[in-house]
């Protein structure tokens, strides 16, 4: 698959007022400045696309990005876990991240992205408990892998892969910052959406 252009289309507060969009969606979901936005940022080749910040929990709304003429949709859903918030804010992002992710008719895939480096989370955990409870499909993308040596790595891909119960090559690594996973990721879209048709 190749992005030729991507845009940003709309931020939804409420997730009962999701809109249509009428084409397949993929999800973005992870904790709090685990480089999400970056992630689709790097994705689409458009650095100015889903707004960056160092300070965990930006991302608030439910952000739509449309994806080669709007014929896929990108969706980042806000980040949860560690952000300076205060618990009634938390609340409201996890039940519209469980709002949007029960009630998209149009949602394909769920990319979980874990920072490589971490054990995934109580918070990653219950995510990830929920997609399966739900039958939601996902894919496990590890982030950050610039930090870690290849030795080091292959030892955390594993154990990631270990600790969430998927297999190793269930775990995709990437690294906005050096550039790399992106083809993969790219193979993994077109596999998606190729499912859908």
């Amino acid at each position: 698959m190749v992005i030729k252009n991507a845009e940003f289309i709309v931020s939804v507060a409420d997730p009962g007022k999701l809109p249509d969009t009428g084409v397949p969606e993929i999800a973005f979901a992870g904790k709090s400045n685990v480089g999400k936005s970056s992630f689709i940022n790097f994705l689409t080749g458009n650095g100015k696309l889903a707004r960056t910040s160092g300070d965990p929990g930006r991302t608030r709304l439910i952000n739509y990005f449309g994806v080669n003429g709007r014929s896929l949709m990108f969706v980042d859903l806000p980040g949860y876990g560690f952000a300076k918030v205060a618990k009634s804010e938390k609340a409201k992002w996890g039940s519209m991240i469980e709002g949007y992710l029960t009630g998209s008719a149009n949602l394909k895939n769920v990319f979980v992205l874990l920072d490589v480096r971490h054990e995934p989370t109580s918070d990653d955990k219950m995510l990830l408990d929920f997609l399966y409870h739900y039958n939601i499909p996902f894919t496990v993308i590890a982030t950050k892998c610039d930090k870690l040596s290849r030795a080091q790595l292959t030892k955390r891909r594993a154990e990631m892969a270990n600790a969430i119960g998927v297999g190793v090559g269930n775990v995709y690594t990437v690294s906005a910052l050096k550039k790399t996973g992106k083809e993969e990721i790219l193979a993994r879209i077109e596999e998606l959406l190729a499912a859908v048709e």
